[in-house]
């Protein structure tokens, strides 16, 4: 009845054997050396490129392999007369997403040097006046990237005009950049949530043909049965078509009320819609993983910054 991936040894199988552990422990050493060297050989190829572009250009040579400790935060400096979508413009000055980003060109929001644009694809310089509900904003050269272990009881927005509390405020002190999270957690869901004003990666973390995989700790008002446990794996048909999970286990044999859930779909609320349609409350929910990502090492409540490679294997993440 149990259908368990590495992952799961990892988060929710407390009785492995020493055996299985080392076996799980070599091969994550091996995925992450093989994960790694396709990064940095993706990112040499890049750097080779660009440095026989340089080499063509000015007859100088480019950067080379000597440069490929450049800070991965910095972002290029653009071209002088460059431009970019102004949906883009607008997502990476640190708004919103993208798609957010066009919903407010659409609903003219948006205005260019005092006068309204609806469409999300014109193209706009990098030194045009570029306002959002009146205020002016501008593209960030410093990208941030924060992850956050998200408390129970806080609202996935940047402000709340009923004046409650924002996880905004938890990473308040991180960054002086406009940053915004990447996809919702609901007011009672806690675990991982990325932060960031690096729209492209925002774009992609968070659209739903990309199903970037998560990992649910759920807390159950009663056991689960066999019989819905199949059910689940099977498909539950909700109101928006079939919901289906990759992966699941009883995080605790002995405990049948606590799940542990491998899902990609981005549906709104989809793992609370799952058992809701089967008759179970679910109590507590906790994201444990993010697009590879997991809140190890960070408190309730707390941040931190991603690493450089954590960037570059998002940048490089496929779904």
């Amino acid at each position: 009845m149990k259908r368990k991936t590495d992952n799961f040894n990892k988060f929710f199988n407390r009785k492995s054997t020493a055996a299985v552990k080392e076996e799980i422990r070599q091969e994550r050493k091996l995925v992450k050396k093989e994960r790694r060297e396709a990064v940095d050989k993706h990112f040499e190829e890049k750097r080779n490129k660009r440095a026989l572009v340089v080499a063509e250009k000015t007859g100088r040579p480019g950067p080379g392999p000597l440069e490929k400790n450049i800070s991965a935060h910095k972002a290029a400096s653009p071209a002088e007369g460059a431009t970019l979508p102004l949906n883009k413009y607008v997502a990476h000055a640190g708004v919103s997403s993208r798609r957010a980003a066009a919903t407010l060109v659409k609903d003219g929001k948006v205005t260019v040097n005092g006068l309204v644009v609806t469409d999300p694809g014109t193209k706009v310089l990098y030194t045009d006046t570029v306002k959002v509900s009146g205020k002016k904003v501008t593209v960030s050269s410093h990208f941030v990237y924060i992850l956050l272990n998200k408390p129970k009881d806080f609202l996935t927005t940047t402000t709340d005009p009923q004046g409650r509390k924002t996880v905004q405020q938890l990473i308040s002190k991180a960054t002086e950049e406009r940053v915004y999270p990447i996809g919702r957690l609901d007011r009672n869901t806690s675990g991982v949530l990325l932060f960031t004003n690096d729209g492209d990666l925002a774009q992609k973390l968070s659209h739903p043909k990309n199903e970037m995989k998560k990992i649910y700790h759920v807390g159950l008002d009663k056991p689960l049965t066999k019989q819905h446990f199949e059910k689940i794996m099977g498909g539950v048909e909700l109101e928006d078509g079939l919901a289906k999970v990759d992966e699941m286990a009883y995080a605790d044999a002995k405990d049948k009320t606590q799940i542990g859930l491998e899902i990609h779909s981005g549906k709104n609320r989809i793992v609370r819609r799952i058992f809701a349609a089967l008759g179970y409350d679910v109590k507590t929910l906790d994201r444990v993983m993010y697009a590879g990502l997991t809140k190890k090492n960070v408190q309730r409540g707390n941040w931190r910054f991603l690493t450089e490679k954590e960037i570059r294997a998002l940048k490089y993440l496929k779904s």
